[in-house]
């Protein structure tokens, strides 16, 4: 019997292979461009605010798949690739990827994309860049495309028309038709963004703030609840008291030859 190596098909579950046959030989999709995930602390936060936010946001739908800085292949035997800053997979299953090869995914392309800039991105090199990914993400069937800029608050965003991706002409509260979420935004000032429940997307100190005020309500209901216990086996306790002591009352009164009922 002769073992036939292992390739990207029969080295991911059964569920996201799909019947493509290798015809061409297989070549290599390496996880890493080398690139840093972010330039700065205020790049970084925006992107792990965003994906962990519509991650709380999709936790019970187990076929959404969230990343961040995780690099898309969108066609075998190539290595064009791009690495979206925050992307989601609407269809696909959660779980590890080392990256988002596309034929091994139903060939479902990623359908909502952000970008968050820094100082990087704005010399001649960084537009250049973004045109790029704009190119790309409109080639390879991106639906939406949102770019923010936290250090000069501009927001922008694109949604595909046909086989175009056109620019939103205003994102003020504007909401995402494929992920429901809201987009509160002024010109020069910071974008608010909150969940189809309204629920604005929290910080990890602000959703650490909220668990410890939760469970300090929860202390304190459980307080009250047992207060309320004790109150009530205390009347009880009273109550069989006064019990006893009248029994034993009437006991005494029939000992006299009294019937307790005439008293």
């Amino acid at each position: 019997m002769t073992l036939q190596p292992l390739t990207d098909e029969t080295a991911i579950p059964e569920g996201m292979r799909t019947a493509t046959p290798n015809i061409f030989p297989e070549i290599d999709y390496p996880d890493s461009d080398g690139n840093p995930m972010a330039d700065n602390t205020e790049q970084y936060r925006w992107i792990v605010f965003i994906k962990e936010n519509l991650e709380i946001m999709f936790a019970d739908d187990p076929n959404v798949f969230i990343a961040g800085d995780l690099l898309w292949y969108p066609v075998r035997h190539t290595q064009k690739r791009v690495a979206p800053d925050v992307m989601v997979a609407l269809g696909r299953p959660k779980g590890r990827r080392g990256s988002y090869k596309q034929w091994l995914e139903d060939d479902i392309a990623p359908q909502v994309v952000f970008e968050i800039l820094s100082p990087s991105n704005k010399d001649r090199r960084g537009q250049d860049s973004l045109e790029d990914k704009l190119e790309f993400y409109q080639d390879y069937g991106v639906q939406e495309y949102y770019i923010y800029d936290p250090d000069d608050l501009i927001l922008e965003g694109w949604q595909r028309l046909g086989d175009r991706l056109v620019q939103i002409p205003s994102m003020l509260n504007w909401i995402s038709p494929l992920l429901g979420i809201r987009f509160d935004w002024a010109r020069g000032q910071e974008v608010i963004l909150s969940r189809p429940d309204g629920q604005r997307f929290l910080s990890t100190i602000e959703l650490d703030r909220r668990l410890q005020q939760s469970e300090i309500q929860v202390w304190q209901e459980q307080q009250r609840t047992a207060q309320e216990r004790r109150r009530a086996e205390s009347h009880q306790q009273r109550a069989e008291q006064e019990s006893l002591r009248a029994n034993r009352l009437a006991e005494r009164l029939r000992a006299l030859g009294i019937n307790p009922d005439d008293v």
